[in-house]
């Protein structure tokens, strides 16, 4: 789950207490300009540019299925062959996936900035820390921000012109961090995956964490920027495909107006793949999810709407007219 990086660093205990909620009226998909009552949707592909197969998987899920967007770990060592097609396919929606962690056993990297800038991010083997804890115990804010930053640029040199940013394990989202990642976008003027609307899926997982987050998202919509009222961090849990399929589509059915994203990490492995995670099923059946004609079938019937943070960071200007 997003949050259960952060859940283990005890970063949950400096708001307990507060217990404030923010119900956001209108939703943000009213507020950017849908009819009332719009569920608004991002399928969103993560993970892209750490393998091959994560490559192969994130196209097919947008050339043939329902993703709308995805992002990029620019750390990887896949992330050129995956510019080699964006440079044919540079009206898709993909954003920068900053990458704070290197979290397999045998497949591993270091930070853009290099270990002489960003020493703190950097465990004894020379790759970026495994856990989220770890990171936050070694780093400081100006190392993170550093990082986040040769990230965006390295993208960018590559021809990548990010629609978003968002966070790789949710490490962004770290006391001491996560204001250094609102500021780098507000700055590049390009949007962050940031929620503050009614927060159905993601709110349990956010718990006391939700004033600062309503004041961080209020800095991003006061900067022209969007944000969105929920984020599913993981959209099925069952083992076999039938039942993730109404997993899927119950949620879809009961998911409140506003704007949604919903993630997946949609792989098609190869065999090699199974030597870097044990996760290969499950990301093999987010892409059977994205491809499956009865889910474009029940999104259409339901009148769900799919949207880009391309579209999104549209709409806001737009509101400003």
């Amino acid at each position: 789950m997003f949050y259960q990086h952060i859940k283990s660093t005890f970063f949950f205990v400096l708001f307990t207490g507060t217990g404030v909620l923010f119900a956001q009226e209108p939703t943000y998909a009213e507020r950017l300009g849908w009819p009332t009552g719009s569920k608004v949707v991002l399928f969103h592909v993560d993970d892209v540019g750490m393998s091959y197969s994560s490559n192969r998987g994130a196209i097919r899920a947008i050339e043939e299925g329902m993703a709308t967007s995805m992002s990029v770990m620019m750390p990887c060592p896949w992330v050129s062959q995956f510019r080699d097609y964006y440079k044919n396919h540079s009206d898709i929606d993909v954003g920068v996936h900053l990458t704070l962690n290197a979290e397999w056993k045998n497949y591993r990297w270091g930070p853009v900035a290099g270990q002489s800038i960003v020493p703190g991010l950097v465990d004894p083997e020379g790759y970026l820390w495994r856990k989220v804890k770890d990171t936050l115990f070694h780093t400081s804010a100006d190392e993170f921000e550093a990082e986040i930053r040769a990230q965006v640029d390295k993208a960018m040199a590559m021809g990548i012109v990010p629609s978003h940013l968002d966070s790789h394990m949710g490490t962004c989202f770290l006391p001491g961090f996560i204001d250094r990642y609102v500021k780098v976008g507000i700055e590049k003027n390009i949007p962050v995956l940031i929620f503050d609307g009614h927060m159905q899926h993601i709110g349990a997982e956010a718990g006391a964490f939700r004033p600062l987050l309503h004041t961080l998202a209020q800095q991003v919509w006061d900067a022209n920027l969007p944000v969105i009222d929920d984020l599913v961090t993981s959209p099925t849990d069952a083992k076999e495909y039938p039942q993730r399929k109404e997993q899927l589509l119950r949620l879809l059915e009961k998911m409140k107006p506003g704007i949604t994203q919903i993630i997946v990490h949609c792989t098609d492995p190869t065999e090699a793949f199974s030597q870097i995670s044990g996760s290969g099923d499950k990301r093999k059946a987010e892409l059977q999810l994205m491809i499956d004609p009865d889910v474009k079938t029940f999104i259409q019937d339901k009148g769900i709407i799919p949207t880009t943070w391309r579209e999104l960071k549209q709409r806001r200007q737009k509101s400003l007219r």
